[in-house]
């Protein structure tokens, strides 16, 4: 049987890991200068990793968003609820993905 203190702490442990992941992505980010000898194949192979990390930072950056949305329900009648349908969220699914908003259904 999960405390609802470990729920809490799991919350807290997702928020400071995607935060320090979030700072990892703002490295690989910075713009390339256009002057960097690395070659032109390289160079437009860096542009594309470059936005292919933007777009896991921005998704990234939503997870963070969620999981402090969820941190701030908890211990409210709305914590461990769908946003949507108003169902309980399975405790195996917040503790799988803490930043879940919907259930199962309305996630589809």
């Amino acid at each position: 049987m999960v405390k609802p203190d470990e729920i809490k702490q799991k919350i807290l442990e997702e928020i400071s890991k995607t935060e320090k992941l979030i700072e990892e992505y703002k490295d690989f980010t910075k713009p390339i200068a256009p002057d960097n000898a690395i070659g032109r194949l390289s160079r437009m192979d860096a542009i594309i990793n470059k936005s292919v990390i933007e777009s896991t930072q921005r998704q990234t950056e939503l997870k963070l968003q969620n999981l402090k949305r969820i941190l701030s329900m908890y211990g409210t009648e709305d914590f461990g609820k769908c946003i949507k349908c108003k169902t309980k969220i399975p405790l195996n699914r917040i503790l799988y993905r803490p930043e879940s908003l919907y259930c199962v259904n309305c996630a589809k």
